[in-house]
């Protein structure tokens, strides 16, 4: 499709732009995934050109240093200690010794056992001191993985460092040949309290990323190529081992049979699970917004009482207020007993409120929950947006809904945008509301997943009506199933959904492409 120019765009009325701006937004889909690869690609190209450098600058280094450089790239740390930086060479040496010290003790044995997850499964063995069968449970391929995978990132650790080491030996060739003199250990030890204090300071926050986001990260996505369920857990049933692919074509593939359930079961829940997460986060939004600009509205008189109202729902714990909810809208709860006491249904037209109504209730209930945060937040907004610009509008006759749409909304938009964007990323990973309300009931026939693993045998579990992504993949892995393989699929998944909305959400939104407007 031709794109008009800014004369032709003035030229059309409001539902031909909104039609015009829909349509722009959908033809540029395309475009946008191709620029996406395209600076993949550049990535990657870029990548590999830092790669080949360092191989370069590695083979130069060795080739044009000294003899104190050249038996650094064997022993880490001497070049350093020969020059006189004795902590620093310490401390690679340090870790170069503790390194081949696991590798030949522990970092061999899990490197080889990582690609079968282990060989020896539990098996019955007869023992002479017990005079009977007693189980051998042999290899653990929970740890093999975990271990193997740590013995990896020590590898790359190691050869970071390494480098590292290089890098260092050939710097410190540099300043001595310049006829400047190299820093002693004690002004290493000041320059971390100093120059380079921030490197100390993140040290500990990059630390705990590493051992408790990108190694728990990494290791999930390995599990999704593995067979690890409640029948294969690897040590006290069957070793789990390597699958490939198969988790993904289990989720994927359509067809009859079992193994084939999964995709139009995940399809449903993926679709239920973003049309919540709309409703959540764009009712909240704009009735919070209301709310607040009806507080906020001259004449209302004791404005910290109505608000001190709304802020009672926050107050109370989500954890007791939605038990107590989901108990009032049960088949026999106090909302029926005054339905039928009040003539309005009799005994045996009782409203299944969390039933056929459950994900209509979920919303309406977690509009309740979300408003006065959303209240709160605009509040603030509102009392900042420079009065004069209201005044103005007035003066050129603007009336209440060209002020919201052109000064009001724009500006609660600026502000709220990446409140906006995790609101609702955080809504379609919602556990608590779904899980506390409904435990993402009731079971639906139709959303019935079997499974059969490589002994031949079948496992089935359903997923519930009003379940999300996040508690579907909750229920697998504790149910009787256990299907932590799956499970590792949906996360991956998640994750997957969740960056390519953001990312498109994030560069559209008026906090990144128009801050100069708002300043």
């Amino acid at each position: 499709m031709k794109r008009l120019s800014d004369l032709e765009y003035l030229r059309l009325n409001k539902f031909a732009r909104f039609f015009y701006n829909v349509l722009m937004f959908f033809v540029g889909i395309p475009k946008w995934f191709v620029g996406l690869f395209v600076k993949l690609w550049k990535v990657i190209k870029k990548f590999g050109i830092k790669v080949k450098d360092e191989a370069v600058d590695i083979c130069v280094t060795f080739v044009k240093g000294d003899w104190k450089t050249k038996v650094s790239y064997l022993i880490m740390g001497f070049g350093s200690i020969a020059r006189g930086q004795v902590l620093r060479g310490i401390l690679f040496f340090l870790f170069e010794a503790i390194f081949i010290g696991y590798m030949v003790l522990y970092g061999v044995y899990w490197l080889i056992q990582f690609g079968t997850l282990g060989t020896v499964g539990p098996h019955e063995e007869f023992s002479e001191v017990y005079d009977s069968y007693i189980t051998i449970y042999g290899d653990n391929s929970f740890k093999i993985l975990l271990y193997g995978l740590l013995t990896i990132l020590f590898i790359l650790a190691f050869l970071y460092t390494w480098r590292l080491n290089i890098k260092q030996n050939k710097l410190a060739e540099e300043i001595i040949k310049s006829g400047k003199k190299i820093k002693s250990g004690k002004e290493d030890l000041q320059s971390l309290l100093d120059d380079q204090f921030h490197k100390t300071l993140l040290a500990l926050p990059l630390t705990g990323i590493l051992l408790f986001t990108v190694i728990p990260m990494i290791f999930m996505i390995l599990v999704a190529f593995t067979n690890y369920s409640g029948k294969f857990d690897g040590y006290y049933n069957n070793l789990f081992t390597w699958v490939g692919l198969d988790n993904f074509n289990k989720l994927f593939t359509w067809g009859e049979g079992a193994n084939s359930s999964f995709s139009a079961t995940f399809g449903e829940i993926l679709s239920w699970t973003l049309i919540w997460a709309v409703f959540a986060t764009f009712s909240n939004y704009f009735l919070g917004m209301i709310v607040a600009m009806i507080i906020n509205k001259k004449g209302i008189k004791i404005k910290k009482f109505w608000r001190g109202v709304f802020v009672l729902t926050i107050a109370i714990p989500q954890f007791v207020s939605l038990l107590y909810v989901n108990q009032l809208f049960q088949v026999n709860g106090l909302v029926n007993g005054l339905l039928m006491r009040w003539g309005i249904i009799d005994f045996a037209n009782k409203i299944d409120f969390w039933g056929d109504h459950g994900r209509l209730m979920v919303i309406l209930i977690n509009i309740w929950i979300g408003i006065p945060y959303l209240m709160l937040i605009a509040t603030g907004i509102l009392m900042n947006i420079p009065q004069d610009l209201y005044e103005s509008a007035k003066i050129d006759g603007a009336n209440t809904w060209q002020q919201y749409t052109r000064i009001t909304l724009p500006y609660m938009l600026f502000v709220t945008g990446p409140y906006l964007l995790t609101s609702f990323i955080g809504n379609i990973n919602n556990f608590n509301v779904i899980f506390l309300l409904t435990g993402g009931g009731p079971t639906d026939p139709k959303l019935l997943v079997t499974m059969v693993d490589s002994l031949g045998e079948g496992t089935s579990a359903a997923a519930g009506h009003t379940d999300l992504l996040i508690t579907w993949l909750f229920n697998l892995t504790t149910g009787q199933a256990a299907w932590y393989n799956i499970a590792s699929v949906i996360g991956i998944m998640i994750f997957v959904v969740v960056a390519v909305l953001s990312l498109i959400v994030y560069n559209v939104m008026p906090s990144t492409r128009n801050e100069e407007d708002y300043q």
